[in-house]
Formats: C-alpha cells, structure tokens, sequence
C-alpha cells in the first residue's frame, strides 16, 4: 500500500510515509494520494487547509495544532523538522504563511496506514490568525464529502500541486470497498475508516493528511476523515480510504488540548 501525500480527485486510494510522500495500493506497494478530477480553489475557501513540508496535507484544528495523517510524521516527541505553509490555497503567494513545527503527537496505536489509528496532531511554534476546522460532533460516515490537496493530479504525473485542488465524492459502502481491496491482498478495517470516491475523482500522491468534509446544521465546515491511503489513483473499483474521525474524536480531543 502506499500513503496518499498528495491530492488529485480521481479514484485513487493512497497513504503517506514519514518521508512525506503517500502510499499507493498497489500488489507489493504501498498506496498512493492526490486529487484527481477536482477544481482549482479559489483563494480564502478553505482557509484552514495546511500544506506540510514532507508532501502531506492537514488541516488547522486549533490556532497552533494541526490534524495530519500519523504516517506523515515521525513519532511522538520533539520535532523541529515540519515546515507548515498556511493563510493561502496557492503556496507561492505572498499571503502564505510558514511556520516551523516543535512537538508531534501520533496516535500510540497507529503502525502503518492500513491497519487504522492513522491520525497525529503537530504542535507549531506559535499560533496562527486563522480560522480552524472544528471535529464532526457526530458518527456520520456516508453521504457525499468534500476532500482537498496540493498532490498531484493525475496518479502518472511528475510534480505535485501549488495550487489547492478539491472535489466532492461519494462514500462507498465499506462491504464493498473491503471486498475490492480484498482482492488487491488488502485488508480495509472497516469500523476505523470510511471509503470514498467516483469515477475520475479521488485523492492521489501528496494528499494524505488533508481533511475530508462536510457542512454542519449550521453550514460550518466540519472534518469528517483524514487522507490516508488507496491503490493508485482513480482507479476503477479502488477507492480512497480515510481516517474516520468520529472514531477518534475524544482521543485527538485529548491530544490537542496537550500541545495548544
């Protein structure tokens, strides 16, 4: 399997590793992320989406906590390595903000994106004037969800995004995206994720860690998943699995009030 660290609506299903690129489903590889079949985003719309200096996503969960996938990071402890570029959809803006991480906190669950607990909170060395991306408040996990990235677009593709892409995808039911992935010799746990994707549409390379969302009652965009992991990208009858945060919730709750 290999870690989806980028982002590129189409049918892909990817996870990413310490080194900072997503895994790729593939036999004997991991999975890999991006959105492919997605829109540009125009700047200011999704203004809690983060950019990782590995080649990951996340999204801004408290003024100095950022929500990631855990196979994007190292181990908990002290980390000083992680460049944070916020405030802005097109990294190369003058409106975008960088800064430096000093702590990570991984899930002490997690041991590789496909077995679940893939989720981890990055402290920064200062707070951010940003709006923040709150937890859904509920167990919703199907309808229709918006994901996002600066991976590549296209699983064949050279480079990653400088521009955010997104697009809206439909949850797959888990029996059937368990059954697809069975197949390809991969298990899928069922009760920590959520399947996800359409015809041309899914996450790819460079896009794990980036939130899955949806609105509230309320209109208020909440995170629904984490960009975790998939076979290749867009690819028929392979969909891109996410971190379930509703199955998490109280944890990363926990771990975020320990680095605000």
């Amino acid at each position: 399997m290999v870690p989806k660290a980028s982002l590129c609506l189409l049918a892909v299903l990817v996870s990413v590793t310490p080194g900072g690129s997503e895994a790729r489903a593939e036999t004997a590889k991991p999975p890999i992320r991006e959105v492919v079949g997605g829109k540009i985003a125009g700047n200011g719309r999704f203004p809690w989406a983060v950019r990782l200096s590995m080649g990951c996503g996340g999204a801004l969960t408290a003024p100095r906590v950022v929500l990631t996938a855990g196979h994007c990071v190292g181990p908990t402890g002290p980390n000083d390595r992680i460049t944070v570029t916020a405030g802005s959809t097109d990294l190369e803006s003058r409106q975008a903000i960088t800064v430096k991480s000093v702590e990570v906190y991984r899930s002490p669950d997690f041991v590789t994106e496909t077995s679940g607990d893939d989720w981890a909170v990055v402290r920064l060395e200062r707070e951010l004037a940003l709006p923040t991306l709150e937890l859904v408040a509920d167990n919703t996990d199907h309808g229709t969800f918006t994901v996002m990235g600066w991976g590549q677009t296209r699983e064949s593709s050279p480079q990653q995004e400088r521009r955010l892409h997104y697009a809206n995808v439909p949850t797959i039911p888990d029996a059937e995206c368990a059954a697809a992935y069975r197949k390809a010799g991969v298990t899928v746990v069922q009760e920590k994720s959520i399947c996800a994707g359409r015809r041309g549409v899914d996450t790819c390379q460079g896009d794990s860690g980036g939130p899955m969302v949806r609105r509230d009652r309320a209109g208020r965009w909440a995170q629904v998943g984490i960009v975790s992991w998939g076979l290749g990208c867009a690819r028929d009858g392979y969909f891109g699995v996410y971190t379930q945060i509703s199955v998490y919730r109280s944890a990363i709750r926990a771990a975020v009030r320990k680095l605000s």
